[in-house]
Parts: structure tokens; C-alpha cells; sequence
């Protein structure tokens, strides 16, 4: 039997961590947190100490379990939480009454238990109100807290805490009421096949509605540019491509290197409020320096010169300096969007699902491209998957986007296979050639693009690299401007179709979107699942 709703009913000696227990689910797992002792207060006329509590506690109305039930029941139904904590339980008729009462729930029974030294070290250390005059062992000699060992024989399962982080206490639970939902793959990813601007952003943005996450790591250097439904264009530097098609939730990850005044312009511009946008604490902020020491790439090597290499290498060269290496948390700005990216895909439910969107292109590899005409980090999707902390079984499919003609930055960017003019294009396409050269210039540096043929031994490489299910192709109407007007597959030209197929047979990869043009509209979508 599938339950759509979990009820963990707590238990325990005073101080063994229930209500901190509690806190994390409700923080990490969006969990409703059910005092019963807030529930107790509540009926009482006055400002009530744990004394009183515990007296109104086992009076007739309050030792059985209807009003449980019903504080739960209302939890579900008006609020509509999947996962409810009772913090806590203390009589076998409560624990009773909730398994009978809520027949649709799972209950799942929870005792914590520790070493009576410890439980009264952390009862004499914290600060409660009404505890002062109390030790532990008197705050249990109270006729509610009689029935506390009994309860261990009742539970599902039973933690000792005495070895035992909060953290640690968390994650056990955690693992015993989803215990098979982390290991479901649930990932795709987007990465891209060339040199960059494969035309990524509109693929992404394409697919974003799809997605319950959407996920982006890298630095500002990569500019994905997309056209909503509106018509507008927008360029993301920092947020996934999808943001405004969808209201998913977003994250940037570990291995995001920011830009506060991009990234705080972007939120702006795309309206994103802290229960959307997670960023994870130790992404990397890029400094003024960084900037600075970048100057001379952009002449040597074609690069942007926008400061995320520098930082990158200052992260690991000023380890002996942490206080000079400033990560997202230490950003005053971006406080109320700080998280933890390991948490947040811990709170997803099983039938949830993450779009990973990769940055710049495989032959722009730190390790795989043309060395020393590279970014500053790898760029296939293995290390993407680490840089966001995601493990490479939860893949479902790997979306490989090519473009037709591939291109490079302007400049002295690197070795590209037979490259190509631009009138070159526009003679076997039927494009202006002016606006060719209007709009292939780069999204960040804003130079003229280079271009190149088809490279079929990049496709071979980048596919095996990537691991790819499927070949996202995109500016078709680079080999036609008659497929523009394309709805369908059929209706492309005959000269692209065959281009299509011999793509499928070198790669031995389905190509699954085809992007004819620049639009709201998005790619023919062919694919299979």
C-alpha cells in the first residue's frame, strides 16, 4: 500500500533530542511540527511551567488519543502536509489511537533514548523557562513522564542518541520512512556537445516546465539566451535558462562561482523569492581582483575574461587564508537564499524530478579541450554531476546539444576543425548574411563568433564523453531557412533529414529535438520518452 501522508510519532526521556529532531524535519524535509505541549498550553488559563504542563498532560482529556487524531486530521486536511511529527507521544492509548484513528496515514513510531548522564547534562546546560528550580531526574519523576521506558517495547524504531549528531539522528529517521525513495533515477541533464552557445538556453527553457528543480552551476562567462512566451529575450548568466517558463523550484550548486551584482540582477529581473531559489553556502563569490587578473585572457586565449578561473584558482591556492575566500554565505544580500543543496534533494519526494543544465561546451574541457584554449573547469557531465552533488545513478538521460555549424568566440580562441565564413552560411542557407552577423555574437563578450563544419569526430568524442542518451540539434535553419517554417519532422528539408539520420547512425544516439529557428515556439520534440 502507497501512503501520501507519514505521521512520525515521537518518544522519549526529557533532553533526548524530540523537538530538535522535530526542527530538522521541518526545516529540511517540510514536515508539519505538532507540539502537543503548545496543543496542552493552549487549553489552560494561564502561563503554564513544564509542572503544570505535565499535570494538564494526564488529565482524562488529554491521556487518550482523540485529540491527536483530530490535531493531525486538521494538519492534513487544512494545510495539506504529507509529513506530520507528534512531538511528542508519552502514553501507549495516544500511540493507539493515532495508528487506529488515521487508517490512510503510515505511522511510523519513533523512541530516542540515551545515557541518563547525558540527558541530564543537556537538561542542566540548556535554558527553558519553569526549568530553573528542576533536574532532570525530577522533571522525570512526573506521573507523565512515568510511562516514557515503556513506550521503546511499542516503537517501529528505536535510536539511541548518546553517539549520535542531530544530523545523524535526522538522516537515520529519514532513511527509515523513505527507504527506497533517494536511489530512483530522477536527473536529466543538458550539456553541451561543442564549443559553447550551442543554442542550450532554448532547449532548457523548453523542457523547464517538465521539472519539479531546476539546477545550474559555472560562472557568469556562460550567457544562455532564450525567448520567452512573450516574445522578450533574455540572457541567463547565472540562473537555469528555465526560470520564467515554470515556477520550479531552482537551485545554484556548490560548484557555482557568482557574481553578486549578475546574480542579484537576474533574481530581480526573474522575481525570485527565497522559497524558490536555494543557493547553496559554498558557492563562490568572484571578486574585483578576479576580474582584474582575467585582463590579459581575453587577448591570449579568446576568454571572457569575467573573473570565475581567477576565483577558482584563489579557492584553492588561499586555502591557508579561508578569511580571503568568500563563499555565497558570507554575502549579507544573499542570506534569506542561502541553503544546502544536499538537504534540499534529500526534501524531494519520490516522484519528483531535476533538470541539470550544463554550461559552455565539451571542447571548452579544462581537461578534454584544446589546452590552453579551454575554461577553467570541466565541462562533461561527470564533473557536473559533482560540482552539484548528485550521483551519476539517479541519471535518467543525458541531452547532447549540437549545433549545425558549431562556433567559437571571436579572437584567438583555439583550433575549431575546417573553419568557415560566415557569407558561407548564409550562401547554402538562404540567410541574410547581415543577420548572421547581427546575431552571432557572443552573449557575454559580444564579439563576432567564428564558424566552423560540422566536426563528425567532436560528435563521436563529446558523445562517448558525456555518456549520452540523446542529441539535441539545434540551428537548423543554418542548413535551410526554409525549415523555419517546420511544425513537424516531416516537414524539414530533405538535405537536413538525411543530415538528421547520419547523425543517429555516427553517434548511435537518437537525435530528439530538432531547433529550426530562434522562437518561443521551442524544437521539434521526437523523442521517445
Amino acid at each position: 500500500m502507497s501512503y501520501s501522508v507519514t505521521v512520525i510519532l515521537l518518544s522519549g526521556p526529557i533532553s533526548v533530542g524530540k523537538t530538535l529532531l522535530a526542527e530538522n524535519l521541518m526545516t529540511g524535509y517540510r514536515a508539519d511540527h505538532l507540539r502537543t505541549s503548545a496543543l496542552i498550553a493552549a487549553s489552560t488559563r494561564h502561563n503554564a511551567d513544564r509542572t503544570d504542563l505535565q499535570d494538564v498532560g494526564m488529565s482524562p482529556p488529554f491521556r487518550g488519543g482523540d485529540w491527536l487524531v483530530q490535531a493531525v486530521r486538521e494538519r492534513v486536511e487544512k494545510r495539506g502536509a504529507s509529513l506530520v511529527v507528534v512531538d511528542a507521544v508519552r502514553t501507549r492509548e495516544q500511540v493507539q489511537a493515532l495508528r487506529q484513528g488515521l487508517p490512510a496515514c503510515r505511522i511510523a513510531h519513533i523512541h530516542l533514548l540515551a545515557k541518563a548522564v547525558l540527558l541530564a547534562e543537556r537538561f542542566t546546560s540548556r535554558e527553558r523557562a519553569g526549568d530553573a528550580e528542576l533536574s532532570w531526574h525530577q522533571a522525570m519523576e512526573a506521573p507523565a513522564e512515568a510511562g516514557t521506558e515503556s513506550l521503546k517495547s511499542e516503537a517501529d524504531l528505536v535510536l539511541d542518541t548518546t553517539l549520535l549528531t542531530p544530523e545523524d539522528v535526522t538522516v537515520r529517521v529519514v532513511s527509515y520512512i523513505r527507504p527506497h525513495g533517494r536511489h530512483k533515477p530522477n536527473v536529466d541533464v543538458l550539456v553541451g556537445g561543442q564549443w559553447g552557445s550551442e543554442g542550450k538556453g532554448n532547449v532548457a527553457f523548453y523542457l523547464a516546465p517538465e521539472y519539479d528543480l531546476l539546477v545550474r552551476v559555472g560562472a557568469p562567462n556562460a550567457g544562455h539566451k532564450v525567448r520567452n512566451r512573450k516574445g522578450e529575450v533574455y540572457t541567463h548568466r547565472q540562473l537555469p535558462s528555465g526560470t520564467q517558463a515554470t515556477t520550479s523550484l531552482v537551485l545554484l550548486g556548490p560548484g557555482a562561482v557568482i557574481d553578486v551584482n549578475i546574480l542579484l540582477r537576474e533574481i530581480k529581473d526573474c522575481g525570485l523569492s527565497p522559497e524558490r531559489l536555494t543557493i547553496d553556502r559554498r558557492a563562490l563569490i568572484i571578486e574585483t581582483e578576479d576580474v582584474k587578473r582575467e585582463v590579459d585572457l581575453k587577448k591570449a586565449i579568446g576568454s571572457t575574461g569575467t573573473g570565475g578561473g581567477a576565483a577558482v584558482a584563489r579557492r584553492i591556492m588561499e586555502r591557508t587564508q579561508a578569511t580571503t575566500v568568500r563563499m555565497a554565505q558570507d554575502i549579507p544580500e544573499l542570506a534569506s537564499y542561502i541553503g544546502d543543496s544536499a538537504e534540499l534533494f534529500d526534501r524531494l519526494q519520490e516522484n519528483e524530478s531535476v533538470f541539470v543544465e550544463g554550461t559552455q561546451g565539451t571542447g571548452l574541457s579544462v581537461l578534454h579541450g584544446s589546452f590552453p584554449h579551454v575554461t577553467s573547469r570541466d565541462t562533461t557531465v561527470g564533473t557536473l554531476l559533482g560540482e552539484i552533488g548528485i550521483a551519476p545513478q539517479l541519471v535518467r538521460h543525458v541531452i547532447s546539444v549540437f549545433r549545425t555549424y558549431p562556433i567559437r568566440v571571436g579572437g584567438q580562441s583555439g583550433p575549431m576543425g575546417r573553419e568557415i565564413t560566415w557569407e558561407t552560411v548564409a550562401e547554402r542557407s538562404g540567410i541574410q548574411l547581415e543577420d548572421l552577423l547581427r546575431s552571432e555574437r557572443g552573449s557575454v563578450s559580444h564579439n563576432q563568433r567564428r564558424v566552423a563544419e560540422f566536426s563528425w569526430s567532436q560528435l563521436v568524442t563529446s558523445t562517448r564523453l558525456n555518456g549520452a542518451t540523446d542529441i539535441a540539434l539545434t540551428f537548423a535553419d543554418y542548413l535551410d531557412v526554409r525549415n523555419r517554417r517546420a511544425c513537424r519532422f516531416d516537414q524539414l528539408a530533405e538535405e537536413t533529414a538525411r543530415f538528421v539520420d547520419d547523425i543517429e547512425m555516427v553517434a548511435r544516439v537518437p537525435v530528439s529535438f530538432v531547433s529550426v529557428g530562434f522562437d518561443g515556439r521551442g524544437p521539434i520534440d521526437r523523442r521517445q520518452w
